[in-house]
């Protein structure tokens, strides 16, 4: 088992759930439906990757390889990057503030990181042991 991943993955997890719940109740009634679209479309990736984590994790107990550690590296940064900047622009926007500005290239950059752990993961299961 590669713990890391498996602590990264159940606490970005957990953190979907609280923030979910949190978007459900408290935030539906102060967020317009395209910024609460928005906030649960980080949520949902958050805990995607949060479970592609585990997975990682245990997968590497049958199949320990450097190219998996680098899946849950890229998985980690993208939720940070990719999920972390859409909370922040719904929050600046909720409050009057036009976006990020330069820092709206935060959101893609996580999204092409993921896009490259998923492709690395594939990659590392393909290949013979």
């Amino acid at each position: 088992m590669y713990r890391q991943a498996v602590v990264a993955g159940s606490l970005f997890a957990m953190l979907s759930v609280i923030l979910g719940a949190f978007g459900a109740h408290a935030l539906k009634a102060i967020l317009t439906v395209d910024l609460l679209s928005s906030f649960e479309t980080g949520v949902k990736y958050q805990m995607y990757h949060g479970l592609a984590l585990l997975a990682i994790g245990i997968a590497y107990a049958y199949k320990p390889q450097k190219l998996l550690r680098i899946v849950s590296i890229l998985f980690i940064l993208g939720i940070i990057l990719f999920s972390g900047s859409i909370y922040l622009l719904v929050a600046l926007k909720s409050n009057g503030q036009i976006g990020l500005g330069g820092f709206g290239i935060l959101t893609p950059i996580g999204g092409v990181l993921f896009i490259i752990g998923w492709l690395l993961m594939l990659i590392s299961f393909l290949k013979k042991n």
